[in-house]
């Protein structure tokens, strides 16, 4: 329980900071006629961790607005479409180095490495999060969209700033759904 809730938070934190500056891609099955789907509906992924209630939610809230803008109806019936999201956090090292010195005079003019140079150097751990929405055709039962944006992790962002990056990142990773027709 303890590890789903630092989960669930970290993951919060990832969202929030996820509209800004994040990688987005996607991908899909190409020849999908995607104007044929009306409905949808949530399922939990096979093997995901599992976030809180109060994440999910909120999780499902910014993508739903998201999928009703695009002209998905939820339903709690037979949908045309599953929809599901995965979240992981990973870890990464960042070298920092800064130098500082002064510029030295040699033979005729001034030159910049001349004086003396001290260079510092420091490892810092970044959290990276990922947010990964999969779409299923619920008939055929095998995924047909799937977007992932990942990003630094802001463990400052306040609850309002959250949710408003949260709502961003829904908008900026279903930004290609559906996938443009090639004409």
């Amino acid at each position: 329980m303890k590890k789903v809730c630092i989960l669930s938070t970290l993951v919060l934190l990832i969202i929030a900071n996820a509209a800004l500056a994040q990688d987005v891609r996607y991908n899909f099955v190409q020849g999908t006629n995607f104007g044929a789907y009306k409905t949808y509906k949530w399922v939990a992924i096979k093997g995901a961790e599992e976030v809180d209630t109060m994440l999910d939610g909120q999780i499902k809230s910014a993508f739903n607005a998201q999928l009703v803008a695009k002209g998905l109806t939820p339903t709690e019936g037979t949908p045309d479409l599953f929809v599901g999201y995965q979240l992981a956090i990973k870890q990464e090292k960042a070298f920092n180095s800064y130098s500082s010195g002064t510029p030295g005079f040699y033979g005729r003019g001034w030159y910049g490495a001349g004086g003396m140079t001290t260079t510092t150097g420091s490892t810092s751990t970044i959290l990276v999060g990922q947010i990964a929405l999969d779409i299923y055709d619920a008939k055929a039962e095998k995924i047909i969209w799937r977007g992932l944006a990942s990003k630094t992790v802001d463990q400052k962002a306040k609850p309002d700033k959250q949710q408003k990056n949260l709502a961003k990142a829904a908008e900026k990773l279903l930004k290609n759904y559906p996938p443009p027709v090639k004409s």
